[in-house]
């Protein structure tokens, strides 16, 4: 068996058959409840062993919600002692004698959280983005060697790289349907995911930090915006369509186009990314209620076009026209878990981390540029010194995160 199945002695399965594999979910929000209870259904002799989460209402809920998918059995039932609360439960999770972590905390916390959890010997699934800054992206990087050194399976939150319909839609582009390509169009509009609830809101006595992590969506320090929290999912999708090379360089335009309550996040972006042989891919994304919604993926070639959301199914127009006609779309989200638990099982541990870190930069690249006001380049990417996501802080601590950028300045400056 891979590293992770070896330790505190091998339990058995519940139905007699195949070894446990104990599961620790760090992170209980509702994507780390998806997760878990996605990781349960991957394989029969799944338990949820460890819990842990900053808080303890988030944790308490997300295991109600998980016994409740699973009535008739303890697999989601973790005692009182496995229940860890806290800026360090991480590590106490890490400690409890799992063999796979399910990270799905705020992706600020993701670069020490993932470091210590393949340290400790344990297989992981990070849900996207895996760092908020170019500093995390480098420790990530690091630390996905070091995974793969020891053999260990690192699944990324990418989920649209786990769609069957896209997946065969990628190939038909990998073996030349559309040729060349020659650009790509991506778009992510939606509305506000986690609006921020206005500073009134705020119980007395809450210190700054603790305020923050409650509402991380709203501050880049813990969310890396929503370029790099949500609209990366478009980013890593033009990176897959470009042959996940890297590219140029990047410029960018954002800002806050609604007045919010408080936060310093940006609410609009648009990306142009610069690739090898003139080919440039645009990313636009929103989240302002009442605009448009879409989410598609336009990808042009000297043959065709790959078109993603333009219908219910990828298709291909041009010299080749192709359509998707799979007898269904599984769910991306539960294929993922599928996979990683069928890697560990078989000894082959899947190894994502090359291609989810590179999507993770290119998103951090475009926010970047869009605060600045700046074209940066790929190198430039890789090695800034900016490190957004503070160390050592405590919940009742002091921290003034900045305001809104503007960009042409110096870090974050009110508007």
């Amino acid at each position: 068996m891979a590293t992770g199945l070896v330790g505190s002695g091998l339990l058995r399965g519940q139905d007699g058959g195949g070894d446990i594999l104990r599961v620790g979910l760090i992170g209980c929000g509702g994507r780390g409840t998806g997760a878990a209870a996605q990781a349960l259904n991957a394989d029969k002799g799944a338990v949820l062993h460890a819990v842990g989460d900053v808080f303890s209402g988030p944790l308490e809920g997300s295991l109600r919600n998980l016994a409740a998918q699973f009535p008739g059995t303890d697999r989601a039932s973790v005692p009182p002692e496995r229940r860890f609360v806290g800026l360090d439960a991480f590590r106490q999770v890490i400690d409890s004698g799992v063999d796979v972590v399910l990270l799905t905390t705020p992706p600020g916390f993701r670069p020490e959280h993932f470091r210590a959890a393949v340290e400790a010997g344990k297989h992981c699934f990070c849900e996207k983005p895996m760092a908020v800054d170019a500093a995390g992206v480098r420790s990530s990087m690091e630390t996905a060697r070091m995974a793969k050194e020891k053999s260990l399976a690192v699944v990324a939150g990418f989920c649209w790289r786990y769609s069957p319909s896209r997946r065969e839609a990628f190939q038909q582009l990998r073996e030349g349907a559309i040729g060349e390509v020659t650009s790509v169009f991506s778009t992510y509009y939606t509305g506000p995911v986690k609006p921020y609830p206005g500073d009134e809101r705020r119980p007395a006595g809450m210190g700054d930090v603790e305020w923050q992590i409650r509402h991380w969506y709203n501050y880049s320090w813990i969310s890396g915006d929503s370029l790099p929290e949500q609209a990366c999912h478009s980013v890593d999708k033009i990176s897959w369509a470009l042959g996940d090379i890297d590219p140029i360089a990047v410029i960018a335009t954002g800002g806050r186009q609604v007045p919010s309550k408080g936060g310093n996040i940006y609410d609009h972006f648009h990306i142009a990314y610069e690739y090898p042989d003139d080919v440039i891919a645009h990313l636009g994304s929103c989240q302002i209620a009442g605009g448009l919604k879409q989410n598609t993926d336009v990808i042009r070639g000297t043959k065709g076009s790959l078109l993603i959301g333009k219908g219910p199914v990828p298709v291909i127009e041009g010299e080749n026209p192709w359509r998707f006609r799979g007898k269904g779309e599984r769910n991306m989200y539960q294929v993922e878990h599928d996979e990683l638990f069928a890697s560990i099982r078989a000894g082959k541990p899947i190894h994502d981390g090359d291609w989810m870190l590179r999507s993770t930069l290119l998103s951090i690249a475009g926010r970047m540029a869009a605060y600045r006001g700046a074209r940066i380049t790929w190198q430039q990417a890789l090695e800034d010194a900016e490190d957004l996501a503070p160390d050592g802080l405590a919940l009742g601590d002091a921290f003034d995160p900045g305001g809104i950028p503007i960009p042409g300045s110096a870090g974050h400056r009110k508007a």
